[in-house]
């Protein structure tokens, strides 16, 4: 580690260790909940990694005040929390699938931090993998081969088969049920370029060796799906689907509706809740989400002269409905915008008293 700053230097060795111990944790066949105590200790590992890349950049992590002093909790400062690195290092790449991934454990970490769901292991395993894996390269690009953890170990997690389906789990235990609906409600606000991307989710193949000398074995060769030539990618899709529906054209084609990318993206920030007199509705809602589309600029509002004259990435005009759709990328702004609280906040000044009633 010569040449680096000393917090650097602790950073890079917090993240080293936290990684290593992740990956011996969840290859324990002995330890019940593999995910929790992995998810926790990989997303240690990330925070001081970023940590590590900033203090390299002679750029301190730490969070500011308004008058732009230090903020300190007990006497240290305090440090930028993931999703903070996360915006500093990927900046304007929000559709980046190595943020996604990590921005699908920040929530989940919190959720399942205080429950024992040995039950959502196998079915978040490629996430897991994933983030193992960019950890790695991340930590090649930024520090050089010598670091990765690859170097000490083969870190490929060992899956082991859970007695459970996340169906029956909820049917048996009811108090699993929203960490398995946020899992189900991130998966869907993510385009499927994203979802299909190895970075965000690790996809390998077997398949058997033609014409293998042996009789005795069963000769294997693991295929790493985004190695693949674009020619494989599709012989690979073809044995994958055993069946194939004829493709008719379709009108507005993932253009959707405001409900659904209330939705999405109240799905996406955790399902944040407020107090609306005797009851506790979504943060997020149709009234929030029309605040969103006029101060963004997304689309004209009702009655305009020329409806047509929308910000194209993020809204269409439909004609023969008189009516918008809003794209992935519209979701995906809007998330970005509102994990910023001070920005979220800054809505509800906006918001008329009878917020959620209203229609977007």
């Amino acid at each position: 580690m010569r040449g680096l700053p000393r917090q650097a230097k602790s950073a890079l060795e917090k993240a080293r260790d936290s990684g290593l111990l992740a990956v011996e944790v969840y290859n324990k066949p002995a330890v019940k909940f593999k995910s929790g105590c992995y998810i926790s200790l990989m997303v240690i590992a990330w925070t001081s990694l970023l940590h590590a890349v900033f203090f390299k950049r002679k750029f301190k992590p730490f969070y500011k005040k308004e008058n732009g002093r230090y903020m300190t909790v007990d006497g240290d400062f305090k440090y930028w929390e993931l999703d903070e690195c996360l915006r500093q290092y990927f900046k304007a790449d929000t559709g980046n699938p190595v943020r996604k991934n990590l921005e699908f454990f920040i929530p989940l970490r919190n959720k399942i931090e205080h429950r024992s769901m040995p039950e959502i292991d196998a079915s978040i395993f490629g996430e897991c993998q994933a983030m193992l894996l960019n950890f790695d390269e991340i930590l090649e690009k930024e520090f050089g081969t010598k670091y990765c953890l690859r170097e000490c170990l083969s870190f490929s997690l060992q899956m082991f088969p859970s007695a459970e389906s996340l169906v029956t789990a909820v049917m048996h235990h009811p108090d699993t049920k929203p960490v398995v609906e946020f899992i189900q409600q991130y998966r869907s606000t993510i385009s499927q370029d994203i979802t299909a991307s190895g970075k965000y989710s690790f996809k390998a193949f077997l398949i058997q060796v033609a014409n293998h000398k042996s009789e005795n074995a069963l000769p294997i060769q693991f295929i790493h799906y985004d190695k693949l030539s674009e020619e494989q990618r599709k012989q690979v899709s073809q044995f994958g689907a055993m069946v194939k529906f004829k493709e008719v054209p379709v009108a507005n084609l993932n253009i959707m509706k405001a409900g659904e990318v209330v939705k999405k993206v109240q799905g996406a920030l955790g399902n944040p809740k407020i107090q609306r007199g005797n009851r506790q509705v979504d943060r997020f809602n149709l009234t929030v989400h029309a605040v969103c589309w006029k101060k963004y600029k997304a689309r004209p509002s009702g009655g305009s002269s020329n409806p047509e004259q929308t910000d194209y990435r993020y809204c269409i005009y439909d004609k023969m409905h008189n009516d918008y759709g809003f794209t992935q990328a519209w979701v995906d702004f809007i998330v970005e915008k509102l994990r910023d609280p001070k920005e979220f906040d800054s809505l509800y000044k906006i918001v008329p008293p009878a917020a959620g009633t209203s229609i977007a």
